[in-house]
């Protein structure tokens, strides 16, 4: 299993464009200041300033997730950063002013990095989220504006969304550190088709869940990305063990210069977010790490052989994550 970070390309604000292969929900980065709309039409209305500029962007076209389907085309949503004036060809200059605002209060699921929300005349939710996605892996301080940048993220759906599952033990006999889990929506595996060499998706089903970790001795105090993976295909399993990693190798992006190796990234406490499948809202859990593994501890013996378990229960022929 590749495990790398995934470097979003630099969003390019065109009059219309549909959401690029990998984030369906990327709006801008680095905004403030962020408003949201809703119409009877289905359409979301985003306002918000960066650097000081003021933006009025619509979305539209999308809601939910579709389930894995190598023969389909994931859901996304058409977005327009002229604020309607290119959806309209041009004939409505300043469409945000007669929008028709019908957003009710926000009633749907807590969520992480949220933003605003809104509750649709339709039922349906809109919710914006905005967090950290680019930070480099292996507890690296960001070294440049883009891997510090906050994406704002925009998702639209109704009824389930995302749900990660989640558990920690050891692996190798107790040696490492490991999180393990599975990914679902709407009751069946997330997973896509493909990934790259690092472990990017190649379609727009993958997902990425990016792990955080809290006050890891060898990386310094506060939350530091770890790593970020993909759940299995078709399984919608994940695990991931707490080693030494070599910032050289995988496609890890890095300070220039900084090559000792890095890690393990054992931490208190572990924050796993997971981009939602389809339009659908980013989702997160968080874990305690279980401590040292000690065989001389029954409480851990027994923990580790419940956890043990607990990963056979789940794996469904993963192939992957079999180790224990």
């Amino acid at each position: 299993m590749h495990r790398t970070l995934a470097v979003r390309c630099a969003l390019l604000a065109v009059l219309v464009l549909a959401g690029s292969a990998h984030a369906s929900q990327l709006i801008d980065r680095n905004a403030n200041d962020v408003r949201l709309m809703t119409n009877a039409k289905g359409e979301a209305m985003l306002t918000y300033k960066v650097g000081g500029k003021l933006k009025h962007v619509l979305v539209w076209g999308a809601i939910n997730a579709k389930q894995p389907n190598p023969n389909e085309k994931q859901v996304k949503f058409s977005v327009d950063y002229s604020g309607g004036w290119g959806k309209y060809n041009r004939k409505i200059a300043n469409y945000w002013t007669t929008f028709g605002n019908k957003c009710a209060g926000y009633d749907g699921p807590d969520l992480p990095f949220f933003i605003t929300g809104c509750h649709a005349p339709d039922g349906s939710l809109w919710a914006v989220q905005s967090w950290q996605v680019p930070l480099p892996d292996l507890g690296f301080t960001p070294w440049t504006a883009q891997l510090s940048a906050y994406e704002l993220h925009i998702s639209h759906w109704k009824g389930p969304i995302a749900q990660l599952e989640v558990w920690s033990d050891w692996i190798y006999g107790g040696k490492f550190h490991d999180l393990f889990g599975h990914a679902t929506y709407d009751g069946r595996p997330i997973y896509g088709f493909g990934t790259t060499s690092v472990g990017a998706p190649t379609d727009r089903f993958g997902r990425l869940i990016y792990l955080d970790t809290l006050d890891a001795p060898n990386y310094g105090s506060g939350w530091q990305r770890e790593n970020s993976f993909v759940p299995h295909n078709p399984t919608g399993v994940f695990c991931y063990g707490f080693y030494t990693f070599d910032p050289t190798k995988g496609g890890y992006v890095h300070p220039s210069g900084q090559t000792a190796m890095r890690g393990p990234g054992v931490g208190k406490q572990y924050r796993l977010t997971l981009d939602g499948p389809g339009v659908t809202p980013d989702v997160q859990v968080m874990i305690d790490d279980p401590g040292d593994y000690d065989a001389n501890d029954p409480s851990k013996v027994a923990y580790e052989k419940q956890q043990n378990a607990e990963l056979d229960s789940i794996l469904n022929g993963d192939k992957l994550c079999r180790q224990h």
